[in-house]
């Protein structure tokens, strides 16, 4: 299978060319991306990402994320991921984005201007191996609270992410 091409984009989210995904996270170079979050009730999906993924694994996250490919809108790379990584479709509200560097070593970075979608889903999750090994319903206010005190158990762009999404949930 090819390797997907990226999104690059300036930091006000304008396209201004593409590169493969191992090249854009080799060279730091700033790509879209997106983050879903699912939730029902007062109770958010996360998932512990897989031990051999190529950065992160093992952490906490949320249900899903990923990068829209060159010529796909973000509606649709976010349903394609999520029937890849949960087995599932649901509607999906874009609610925020950030931008975020983080460097794993000296060859693997994270820089991405990142998309956060939410969606409500109350049915059967199918938890993809290749992408993550455990997954949970935490009840947000534990959420918020464990964010503080261990921030060590999740995923870099989850720490920011996160918070966008509580806060979102908050406003009703």
């Amino acid at each position: 299978m090819a390797e997907d091409k990226l999104i690059l984009v300036d930091i006000f989210d304008r396209p201004v060319g593409s590169a493969g995904k191992a090249e854009a996270h080799r060279r730091g170079l700033l790509h879209r991306a997106f983050s879903v979050f699912l939730v029902s009730g007062n109770t958010m999906l996360i998932q512990q990402r897989a031990l051999h993924k190529y950065h992160s694994g093992g952490l906490w996250s949320n249900a899903c994320c990923s990068h829209p490919r060159v010529g796909e809108a973000l509606s649709d790379a976010v349903q394609r991921r999520l029937q890849q990584e949960l087995g599932l479709r649901t509607p999906c509200r874009e609610i925020g984005e950030f931008v975020y560097h983080h460097k794993f070593s000296e060859e693997l970075f994270e820089y991405e201007y990142d998309h956060v979608f939410v969606g409500e889903y109350t049915g059967q999750v199918t938890l993809n191996p290749e992408e993550a090994m455990a997954m949970q319903w935490v009840e947000l206010d534990a959420l918020a609270k464990d964010l503080q005190i261990n921030p060590q158990k999740y995923s870099a762009w989850f720490l920011t992410a996160a918070p966008m999404v509580l806060a979102e949930l908050k406003k009703g």
